[in-house]
């Protein structure tokens, strides 16, 4: 059997949604004669845990890990936070703080930190990954990223062994998401763009989760091209199997959003409708499982739904997954028009209807559209024709199959042997 090494910052028993793709990518390549050898961290500080996810670990995949210097303990006690407080993602990252500590803090973050805040895993990574390549007989290196200091690190080893590297890009780099509300300087953008281009010409093959992203980058380096290719995020089938999705019968109706929600995915009006559906009589729950940046909380508080929503916070994947499929309708609101949530496709095998929120997403609208499972709606827009039709909708089962894990895996396969 072959082996291939995966870099993954993230890995159980962290908690981060951003593990789900490696995580069933590694479980599934064994049973097609591939078998990965994963390089992580010691320890994630960040994120929440989920020990459930040591289970989803074949016993055969030898895990090696590396130690990293973690800024967010700095963080931590440059903004007066306890050591042992959770840190929230929306909340690191806020423009609602407005103080000096906080503010000073995302400029280091922005513009010194390159490529991401993980850049301090980078060189013992680096050592970790030369002394585990003299025991491994890999034949192709694939990373994971965000944090897109992964890709540098199987770059280097890459590089260094003359071995092909796949990196795997989840979100985009130098323009992520949460660089939207902030300036960087022209130094700093200079250096991330050189070592974005450096690690995709070095690649044998790049894999990108929406095809949206896919096109951007071809656009911006045409010799992409000829090997990229889309895997997109998908769900895992057995996750399902024992899971009983509820049709109920009852007046009230419950709306969920898993996942972390940033100030930038605020469908304003929405809330506004919510309140206008209530008071003509409509029973509506709203349900939000992950981290709220505060000022979606306050928007949902001018709109009079505090008494109407719960904030359940971080749920372990399982429960996520019961929560979903008890649902009535599912929300999910994307951040730009590369984006595809990943929850999308959990929320497609749950069947229940789906009311997204996203400008110019033409993905995430066709997606929902094939599959016959809710309607798509811009930021600025209310939602108030889905509440007409959501009965209408019944999702169709065979098209979301194509989007099961295992089959994704089959397809990581085909590029692995390629190489």
């Amino acid at each position: 059997m072959k082996k291939v090494l995966f870099i993954s910052y993230y890995w159980p028993p962290s908690g981060k949604a951003s593990i789900h793709f490696p995580l069933k990518i590694i479980k599934h390549l064994p049973s097609f004669d591939w078998l990965p050898v994963v390089l992580t961290v010691t320890e994630d500080t960040f994120s929440q845990k989920d020990e459930t996810f040591i289970n989803e670990v074949p016993k055969e995949v030898k895990i090696y890990r590396a130690k990293t210097y973690e800024p967010f303990n700095f963080y931590k006690k440059f903004t007066g936070k306890e050591k042992d407080q959770q840190l929230v993602a929306s909340e690191t990252i806020s423009t609602k703080n407005k103080s000096i500590a906080h503010r000073l803090s995302v400029w280091i973050r922005m513009n010194l930190f390159i490529p991401d805040a993980r850049v301090g895993w980078y060189f013992p990574a680096v050592n970790q990954g030369l002394e585990l390549l003299k025991k491994e007989r890999v034949e192709a290196i694939v990373s994971i990223g965000p944090p897109h200091t992964t890709h540098l690190i199987g770059k280097k080893l890459s590089a260094k062994h003359k071995l092909p590297h796949i990196p795997v890009f989840i979100d985009p780099w130098v323009d992520i998401s949460y660089y939207l509300n902030y300036k960087r300087n022209k130094l700093a953008l200079a250096i991330d763009n050189h070592l974005e281009k450096s690690v995709l010409k070095n690649s044998s093959a790049v894999i990108f989760v929406t095809e949206t992203m896919k096109n951007d980058y071809e656009k911006k380096y045409s010799f992409v091209k000829n090997k990229s290719k889309v895997l997109y995020w998908g769900y895992s089938e057995e996750e399902f199997e024992e899971i009983e999705i509820e049709n109920k019968l009852i007046e009230e109706k419950t709306i969920v959003h898993a996942g972390n929600i940033f100030s930038y995915q605020n469908p304003i009006s929405f809330w506004e409708q919510l309140k206008k559906e209530i008071d003509s009589g409509n029973k509506i729950k709203l349900k939000f499982i992950g981290t709220v940046d505060p000022t979606i909380k306050e928007s949902i508080s001018e709109a009079s739904l505090d008494d109407v929503t719960e904030y359940m916070g971080f749920l372990p994947y399982k429960k996520m997954l019961d929560e979903v499929c008890s649902s009535d309708f599912l929300l999910v609101c994307a951040t730009e028009p590369r984006h595809v949530p990943g929850k999308l496709f959990e929320y497609l095998r749950a069947g229940k209807p789906i009311i997204a929120f996203g400008n110019r997403n033409d993905e995430v609208k066709e997606i929902i559209k094939n599959a016959n499972a809710g309607m798509m709606f811009g930021y600025e827009e209310s939602g108030e024709e889905f509440f007409r039709k959501y009965s209408s909708f019944k999702t169709n089962k065979e098209f979301v199959k194509g989007f099961d894990r295992r089959s994704i895996s089959e397809e990581f396969r085909n590029i692995l042997n390629r190489l």
